[in-house]
């Protein structure tokens, strides 16, 4: 599935079928227009929420049914974050890939959960790890039977409610872990740690980030994206507006064609 650059995009959280299917039809246009393949994402429960009332999701139930219809409809494979090893299973009967949360990736049980499913297992690297401590977590789904894993850099913590991606971390963790490494441009623009209690974000910054990664030699892109980020029930200050996705893509095609060209 991974084996050439590739996109993984869609909401933060799973809302209603027609918004899950929309997104998931204009990403696949994007994929097949770009010559991208596309892994459409969406989560059925945002358990790492800032506040206690923080919307979260459908939940376990009702979250695989929305993306097994996504799936059926759109044609697309899909990917959801787990958060407890009893909900693997269950995921992998609908699911192509099983992300485990970038707070989550040292939770051994979690991690080795994914793997057994023999479903493709994204570890994100925790915000606070160097790209060599995710050789860790990775070993430990390939111990496991994991059979196609990749690595997602999501920025570092800087100070206090601020978080910086290291442009030598793509190949860092590559090196260490022999992964696909990903960079999810999204989320690397958070800014956690608000006075009221909820996270921020700068998404002006994403097509920067996302240019700069690709040219830094990330394997594959991971961008929340949505027709109307202002609405969204999750992560509404860093997501991509929908409208803006295929332009940013097509930047990236260029640069990965002009980085082909020069190693010609």
């Amino acid at each position: 599935m991974f084996d050439r650059f590739f996109l993984i995009a869609g909401p933060c959280a799973l809302e209603d079928h027609d918004l899950n299917l929309e997104v998931a039809n204009a990403v696949a246009e994007i994929g097949e227009r770009s010559r991208l393949p596309v892994v459409f994402k969406a989560s059925f429960d945002k358990a790492n929420r800032s506040k206690h009332d923080a919307p979260r999701g459908p939940g376990l139930d009702a979250g695989l049914e929305l993306l097994a219809r996504v799936k059926a409809e759109s044609g697309l494979p899909v990917l959801t974050d787990i958060h407890e090893p009893a909900q693997a299973a269950a995921a992998a009967e609908v699911v192509d890939v099983l992300q485990i949360p970038a707070f989550l990736c040292r939770q051994t049980d979690l991690v080795v959960a994914a793997a057994k499913t023999r479903r493709a297992v994204n570890i994100k690297k925790g915000q606070w790890m160097a790209p060599e401590e995710m050789t860790a977590a990775v070993d430990k789904a390939r111990a496991s039977g994991a059979r196609e894993i990749t690595v997602t850099e999501r920025g570092t913590v800087h100070g206090y409610g601020d978080l910086v991606v290291d442009m030598r971390s793509f190949r860092r963790l590559r090196d260490a872990t022999s992964c696909p490494v990903v960079f999810d441009g999204t989320h690397s623009v958070q800014r956690p740690g608000r006075a009221d209690g909820a996270s921020g974000g700068d998404p002006i910054h994403i097509p920067d980030l996302v240019r700069a990664a690709v040219a830094a030699g990330c394997d594959g892109l991971f961008l929340e994206t949505h027709p109307d980020p202002s609405r969204a029930p999750s992560d509404s200050t860093n997501m991509l507006p929908l409208a803006r996705l295929q332009e940013l893509v097509d930047d990236v095609v260029r640069i990965r064609a002009a980085l082909a060209e020069g190693r010609a």
